[in-house]
Formats: structure tokens, C-alpha cells, sequence
């Protein structure tokens, strides 16, 4: 029985093994790169002739990996390796932070793989990590508690397939933080039982700042909410030592201080951005918190459809909402809330429930929104399937564990009576909703009947193992048919391989493996881009061509961007450019996603636009056509602007509107004019327009060479950020001296410069 037994964690990691078979013999990576070539231009046009639709791609649902993720943390580990930090991308939206972002995950201890191997297999490699160490804590934690081999393996398998892993799972952040919850709390435990106190320690301190420099602050709130209950739950149980409680409160002192050069930007990123104001009405449309329907997803995951075989009639968003576990695992979970009367089964029944009260539409779900927490307001709590699985996972071990030893294994059927029952009201909605509904749609019915079949394979097959388990370890007349120490394992092992294939199966289907030719290649369009010479920028006046973020992957500056945070300042100034008058009021008409496209504007000859991408034929005296690929065609701006000028005459503003209102009416006057704020005690008077030439540009400073007769103003036309700093130096770059960067035409910095040659240094700081 022990050798059986010792199967589950081997088990897993062979689970693990079969999952990534793609990427181990095949070179395939984890990474949805189908959806660059199959997508967006100019990548379409690489392969516009074997495919003039786009290669298909398996899952549209998964860009934000190859759009958001996959860009942040190859500029910050580029930035790592090169010995600088990661403080400031200026390849999208004018200059943005980088490291302040979160998901940049900049300082997570697993980017050590980056330093050993190229990026992309390093990235593929933490992908698989994922489900490999999320089972294995568990499976740890598990047997901490005191459950069998068999359990555990069979918590560690849940918790690395579930629901939640497999949607969030080529995100590389949410799953990297949340996997680290089973160690936090076995932690906690130790520190209370253990000998080696100074051990488990610096074990909880290294768990928390590993959830922590992840990259998912929603994750991690929730991890760190769920461990200290988890924690103070512990501490009452074991008599309210206060010697724990200090050290406790001491180890997370520590983390806060640890984590200091994250948090801290971090928070002085969300206070200069619109992320209150992009939310603010977000909780109050569909979709925001789990639909009642929806829960249906944890017996049928594609009872609603599946993106990847684009018949998805749900609400919103499939990922957000799919908690599945698998039926023998639900089975189990049931059966432990119904029949173990332990602290345990209740802590982690209570979080389960209240993980569900708390993210579909109820009155309590709403409080964070109505009353504004800080971070949790502007939070989609559909995240919080993450608790309901991690706690189903526990409780479908905690099940089998007291399956395993209970004589009264009947009770199972309590169970299997639950979910059967659903099971067959589902039947009866598909074969006969058409009746009952005839305005529904009959091709709906039609995928969730296709769909129903699968789990209820599972469960009749997951039942029929069950009763011959009962039949033959229960009943008398049975019981000498054949031996228990043969039965039980050999059932044990049908059962876990029977979940094995369900969750494999669901989670194969979800997750594309793709090529690694597709990841970001080079085009004929973006080589002609990257040879231009100087310093300048690029816009698309298609969403379909080179999306936000991608510029950062060929070191292209953007003013577009695709960020939860960026500054609202910036975000504002977009909105009036759209709206063509001094209007900054929110909405702001995008959310997240910033692609302005009125290339006609003097606003983005200001931004120093030097290149136009486009689709359609553009008839402007502005723009030539320099270039063709396919269907993509580059064009490019004669009146841009340089990206430092001196300006003749300022005008003083005393707030943002009234900076708004004197840009809007200067429009026309953008070379010879800034509007300033800030100032204190300035006369206006006639400045001199000297030369300004930028010498050094990256993404931690930037150094220009000016030369003026009399006192000047210069205009640096990179986003304000309270982070950058500006010395005057002498034009060997010797004897700087501290100057003051002011807010400049809205969203740029400006500097006072003194008559003479100076070298003029910015540079950013790390808070």
C-alpha cells in the first residue's frame, strides 16, 4: 500500500510532464504567438500568401501574454542584465513607468532563469513551473496536515489544473503569485510547531515577497487576506501565544520592508493614474462579478461554449469565470462539507462560500465598490475564483483522505446524488429549453448538449467506481471477494487517473502552443522603421496593425499603449486630441487600451509622430508614403516635431483645465509657445531660441546638448514624471547643477536654461 500510495506525487509531476509535451519534444512554447501572425499586421503579411485570412490562431481569448506580460518582463530583465535598473519604458505612450506597473514582475526570484537561458525558453519554463510547483506546495501542505500520500497528490494535481491555473495560466503573473499560498500557510504552521523557527522564517518571508514581486496585485491581496486569516484562525487554535503573534507581526514588518522598491512606486504610479477613473462605473456592467448562471462552469466548464472553438455564448469572458475542478474532485469536496466535522473542512468551507458571495452579483460583492476600498474598488472579483478553487482543491483531499478512512464510504452517495441531480436538470434545459423558451437560440442548446457529454462521462464513470469501492469494502457478501489492500489502491489509482484525464483534457484544450517562428518576427516594414535614424515616434491608424506594447519588442517608440495603469495625465491629453477641443472630462472613451489615431492633429506632430502605419490609402499634404509590406503602408510626417526644441514665449497656467484651454488655443503656435505650470514668480518675457540636439537617449535618461544666446525655455517632449530629474551641466557634461523639470504643454517636461552651451542631464530615480 505505501508504494501505491507514494504514486500521487509522481504522479503529478508526470501529469506536468504530459501537459508540456509540446514544448519538451515538439520546441513548441506556452505562449500564444498564433495570435501575432494570425491577428496583426504587419505579421499577416509575412504570410499572406500560403494564408490571405491569417494563420489561424487556437485561442483568440489569449493576447494580453504576447500584449502586455511577454513585452514588460523582457524590457525589465534586458535592463536587469545590462546592470540597469528597470525604472521607465519610453516605447510606449510617450514614456511610461515600467517597473511602478506591478506586472513587470521586475524583481521576481524565478527571473533568475532569464540570466541563464534566452528569454523565450526562460519564459516557457516558468510557464511550466506554474502547475509543477503549485502542486507540489499543496502536496506538501496537504501532507503537513496529516492526509495521505494519496490525497495529497490528489490536492496537488487539482490545484495545478483547475479552473482558475489553466485560464491564467500563459499570464505568467496571477497563477506565479497565487501558487505560492499552499508554502505561506505551511509556514505559518511551522513557525508555531516547529524546532527550527529561524528556518520557517525566512521561508514565510521568501513565500510573501515571492507572491508579492509576481506580478498580480489582485492575486496577491488575496493571498496575503487569505493567509492571515488562515494565520489568526492558527493562532486561536493554538491559545493565543503572543510570543507567535510578535514574531509574526515582526516577519511581516520585514516584508514590507523588503518589498519597499515595489510598493512604493507602485503606489505612487496608481495615485498619478486614471485607474479610479477607468473603473469607477465598470462594477455596474455585465460581466464584472460572476453571472448566477455561470456556476454551472464548475461541473460543465463549456456548458456556455469555448473560445477556442469560437462558440462561446456566455457572458463576457470565459476565463473570468470557469472555476472547474473536475468531477471526482467535486465529488469529494462535496462529500467532505458534508461529512467531516473538523475545523479544517470548516475554515476552508467558509472561505469557499464566501470566495462565491463575494464575486457574483450579491449585495455584499457590491460593498468594495459602493464604498471605495482602495484597490479592491477598482478589482474584478471574478478573480476570486482563485480562493474557490485553492479551497475546493483542499476540501476534494480532505475528501478522499476521509473517504480512504471512514467505514461509512455510502455516504458518498449523498454526494453523487448532488451533482446527478444537476447533471440531469441541465439534461432536461438543453433537450428541452427550446420548448419551454422557444425565443432561445437553438444553436445555444445545441453546444452545451455537445458539451454536457464529457462531465457527465466522468461522473457516470467516477460513480460506478465509487459504488464498486462501496459495494465491496461494505457489504458483507462482497467483502472476501477480493482482497482490500489490492482493491483500494488499484481503485485509488482509476480514480486519480481519471481525474488526470479530465483536467488534462480541459486544459488542453484551452492553452495553444505555438510555434517559436511566430514569436515576434522580424517584418520587412518594422526592419525599415528600426533603420531610421534618431530619436522619433510611431502611431497606427488601425487596431489591426502592430498593437500596443509590441513596439517595446522591437525598440520602436509608440504613442499608443495597453496598460491597467498609465497616467492620467496622459490619458487626458489623448481624449482632447480625440475630441479636438480642451475636453479632458471623464470617460474618457477607451479603457486600458490607448491607440490614438487623428494623425491629422498638430498634437501628434507635437509628440514627435515621425511615422504613420495604415491599412487604407491616406490622402494628407502631411504624409508621404515611404514604405509598403502587404497591406501595411508607412508613411511619413514632414511636420513632425523635434523632440527637444526651444520655445520663443510661455504661457503661464495655474491649473490642469486652464493648461488644457491655453494648449487647445496655441495649437497652431506650438513651436514658438509652452504653456508651464508650477511656476512661481516668473515674468514673462521674450525667450531665446537656441539649438537643442539629444546626444544620449535609453530609458533611465536622456542627455541634450543646447546652445542659446539668453535665458531659454526647452521642451522635452517625453511624458512628465515626478521620478525624473534634470541637471544643467557644462557642455563637457562637468559642474552640473540641480535644476526644476516643470509640467510642460499639458503631458512633457520643460526646463529653464541658462545662456551658454550646456549639456542637459535627466535622469530617473527609483522613487
Amino acid at each position: 500500500m505505501k508504494k501505491i500510495n507514494s504514486l500521487p506525487l509522481l504522479l503529478l509531476i508526470l501529469s506536468v510532464i504530459i501537459f508540456f509535451k509540446p514544448f519538451f519534444t515538439q520546441g513548441q512554447l506556452p505562449i500564444p504567438s498564433d495570435t501575432i501572425i494570425g491577428l496583426y499586421h504587419p505579421f499577416r503579411d509575412l504570410y499572406a500568401e500560403q494564408y490571405p485570412n491569417g494563420i489561424p490562431y487556437k485561442n483568440f481569448l489569449i493576447t494580453d501574454p504576447v500584449r502586455q506580460q511577454y513585452p514588460w518582463r523582457f524590457s525589465a530583465t534586458e535592463n536587469i542584465a545590462h546592470s540597469s535598473l528597470p525604472v521607465w519604458n519610453p516605447y510606449t505612450m510617450a514614456g511610461t513607468p515600467l517597473l511602478a506597473n506591478f506586472q513587470t514582475a521586475a524583481f521576481y526570484p524565478l527571473n533568475i532563469i532569464y540570466l541563464l537561458l534566452p528569454f523565450a525558453t526562460g519564459w516557457s519554463l516558468q510557464i511550466v513551473l506554474q502547475p509543477l510547483l503549485a502542486g507540489i506546495f499543496i502536496y506538501l501542505y496537504l501532507r503537513h496536515l496529516k492526509l495521505s500520500q494519496g490525497a495529497a497528490g490528489f490536492g496537488g494535481i487539482i490545484f495545478a489544473f483547475c479552473g482558475f491555473s489553466t485560464a491564467w495560466l500563459e499570464w505568467n503573473t496571477l497563477v506565479q503569485s497565487a501558487l505560492w499560498l499552499p508554502l505561506i500557510m505551511l509556514a505559518i504552521d511551522k513557525l508555531g510547531v516547529s524546532g527550527n523557527k529561524f528556518a520557517w522564517s525566512l521561508m514565510y518571508v521568501f513565500s510573501l515577497c515571492a507572491a508579492f514581486f509576481a506580478g498580480h496585485i489582485q492575486i496577491f491581496i488575496y493571498v496575503y487576506l487569505f493567509s492571515t486569516m488562515y494565520f489568526f484562525a492558527r493562532w486561536f487554535q493554538k491559545k493565543r501565544n503572543s510570543k507567535i503573534l510578535f514574531l509574526y507581526l515582526l516577519l511581516n514588518s520585514l516584508f514590507l520592508l523588503l518589498t519597499a522598491v515595489q510598493w512604493i512606486p507602485t503606489l505612487q504610479f496608481i495615485n498619478l493614474s486614471a485607474r479610479g477613473v477607468d473603473q469607477i462605473y465598470g462594477w455596474q456592467q455585465p460581466g464584472w462579478f460572476i453571472p448566477w448562471q455561470h456556476l454551472i462552469q464548475f461541473i460543465a466548464p463549456d456548458f456556455f461554449g469555448n473560445p477556442t472553438t469560437l462558440n462561446y455564448w456566455g457572458e463576457w469572458n470565459y476565463g473570468e469565470f470557469v472555476g472547474y475542478i473536475g468531477i471526482f474532485p467535486l465529488i469529494m469536496a462535496f462529500f467532505a462539507l458534508y461529512n467531516r466535522q473538523d475545523k479544517k473542512t470548516l475554515f476552508f468551507g467558509v472561505f469557499f462560500f464566501l470566495s462565491l458571495i463575494f464575486s457574483l452579483p450579491t449585495i455584499f460583492a457590491e460593498l468594495p465598490y459602493k464604498l471605495d476600498i482602495p484597490l479592491l474598488s477598482t478589482s474584478q472579483p471574478t478573480r476570486l475564483l482563485f480562493i474557490a478553487d485553492f479551497s475546493l482543491a483542499v476540501l476534494a483531499a480532505l475528501g478522499l483522505d476521509f473517504f480512504l478512512k471512514t467505514a461509512k464510504k455510502w455516504k458518498v452517495f449523498y454526494s453523487l446524488g448532488i451533482i446527478g441531480i444537476i447533471l440531469i436538470g441541465l439534461w432536461i434545459a438543453v433537450l428541452y429549453g427550446h420548448k419551454l423558451y422557444p425565443d432561445f437560440q437553438i444553436d445555444h442548446l445545441l453546444v452545451a448538449k455537445r458539451n454536457l457529454y464529457i462531465p457527465t462521462f466522468f461522473f457516470v464513470t467516477a460513480s460506478v467506481i465509487l459504488a464498486v469501492w462501496v459495494l465491496f469494502t461494505t457489504v458483507r457478501r462482497f467483502e472476501k471477494m477480493l482482497d482490500k489492500q489490492i482493491l483500494a489502491p488499484l481503485l485509488l489509482l482509476f480514480l486519480l487517473s481519471l481525474t488526470i484525464f479530465d483536467l488534462l483534457r480541459f486544459s488542453q484544450k484551452f492553452t495553444p502552443f505555438t510555434n517559436n517562428a511566430y514569436l515576434y518576427p522580424a517584418t520587412k516594414s518594422l526592419s525599415f522603421l528600426q533603420d531610421q535614424k534618431g530619436q522619433f515616434r510611431i502611431m497606427a491608424t488601425d487596431s489591426r496593425i502592430l498593437p500596443p506594447n509590441f513596439s517595446v519588442m522591437y525598440q520602436l517608440q509608440s504613442i499608443d499603449g495597453y496598460d491597467p495603469l498609465y497616467i492620467r495625465r496622459y490619458g487626458e491629453f489623448v481624449t482632447a486630441i480625440g475630441r479636438d477641443k480642451p475636453d479632458i472630462r471623464p470617460p474618457f472613451g477607451f479603457n486600458r487600451i490607448i491607440t490614438p489615431q487623428k494623425f491629422d492633429s498638430p498634437f501628434i506632430d507635437l509628440l514627435g509622430v515621425q511615422y504613420v502605419l495604415s491599412l487604407a490609402n491616406i490622402n494628407s499634404p502631411k504624409l508621404e508614403k515611404v514604405f509598403s509590406e502587404g497591406e501595411t503602408k508607412i508613411y511619413k510626417n514632414k511636420n513632425t516635431f523635434p523632440r527637444a526644441f526651444f520655445v520663443q514665449k510661455l504661457e503661464i497656467a495655474h491649473n490642469k483645465n486652464e493648461a488644457i484651454q491655453k494648449l487647445f488655443r496655441e495649437k497652431d503656435n506650438l513651436t514658438t509657445y509652452a504653456v508651464v505650470e508650477n511656476t512661481q514668480g516668473f515674468s514673462s518675457k521674450t525667450l531665446s531660441r537656441g539649438t537643442a540636439k539629444i546626444e544620449t537617449y535609453s530609458g533611465d535618461s536622456v542627455e541634450i546638448a543646447t546652445k542659446n544666446d539668453a535665458d531659454g525655455f526647452l521642451v522635452l517632449t517625453d511624458t512628465y514624471y515626478p521620478s525624473w530629474k534634470v541637471s544643467i551641466c557644462t557642455a563637457e557634461g562637468y559642474n552640473c547643477t540641480k535644476s526644476i523639470i516643470y509640467p510642460t504643454d499639458y503631458v512633457f517636461r520643460g526646463v529653464f536654461v541658462p545662456a551658454g552651451e550646456h549639456r542637459i542631464k535627466f535622469n530617473i530615480s527609483l522613487l
